[in-house]
């Protein structure tokens, strides 16, 4: 690890027996969570409304994972797509992926990304000191950072969006240990509900279940899309 990023290849033989037994153990559970679930209605909302969300705490971007780390996670999120019946709406890995996938919720289309980006970094300008304390540098250098085409989103986005669009974010994850979070707006009842799913800290995909699942074109590979 450098500087506090970790860099490709970085991974020692003992960590990856450690990983690969995760996978292991992750399919023996999807295994298990498949049969429990085909006994259900199909209803993915009711299904995950079953687990118990970790609570949300906004955070800018610190680190990239290891090729490694983000394949074994990659893995363990296909997975949980299946056990839960969702179908992924692949955009664009080109740094607006947030952004992109919180379009497709909205308006059924990726390409409004700009508007979006833009109404996520007003609520942050207007909306100052809701989310200051989570910036561990200039603020008003985050937020002009976070204005560029193609920078990416992160947690305090997430939760900016939230607030900003008055809706309930639902990620299903990668991470081994946190399988659903729920960020909710702070000041209002959500009106509505957007679901991505969330690689790792690399990638956000729109989700639907699979009887809604819009036809879509390829996106072009880029960045951490495989």
């Amino acid at each position: 690890m450098r500087n506090g990023i970790y860099s490709v290849g970085e991974c020692s033989s003992s960590t990856s027996v450690s990983s690969q037994q995760d996978i292991e153990d992750d399919k023996m559970i999807a295994v298990v969570l498949s049969e429990e679930y085909a006994k259900l209605d199909g209803a993915v909302a009711g299904r995950l409304a079953n687990l118990a969300p970790i609570p949300h705490v906004p955070r800018i971007n610190s680190y990239i994972p290891n090729l490694s780390d983000a394949s074994l996670d990659h893995q363990r999120l296909l997975q949980r797509l299946n056990v839960y019946g969702l179908y992924e709406v692949k955009v664009s890995g080109d740094g607006n992926c947030q952004f992109r996938a919180l379009s497709d919720q909205m308006f059924k289309s990726p390409e409004h990304h700009k508007y979006v980006r833009k109404e996520i970094v007003k609520q942050l300008k207007d909306y100052r000191s809701l989310y200051e304390s989570y910036v561990p540098m200039k603020y008003k250098h985050y937020y002009k950072k976070m204005a560029k085409s193609g920078e990416w989103g992160d947690h305090l986005t997430l939760q900016a969006a939230a607030d900003k669009f008055g809706a309930k974010i639902c990620l299903l994850t990668s991470f081994r240990d946190t399988c659903f979070i729920e960020i909710n707006p702070r000041s209002q009842a959500p009106e509505r509900e957007l679901w991505l799913s969330f690689w790792s800290e690399v990638h956000y995909n729109s989700l639907y279940e699979m009887r809604d699942a819009p036809i879509q074109n390829k996106p072009r590979k880029k960045h951490w899309l495989f």
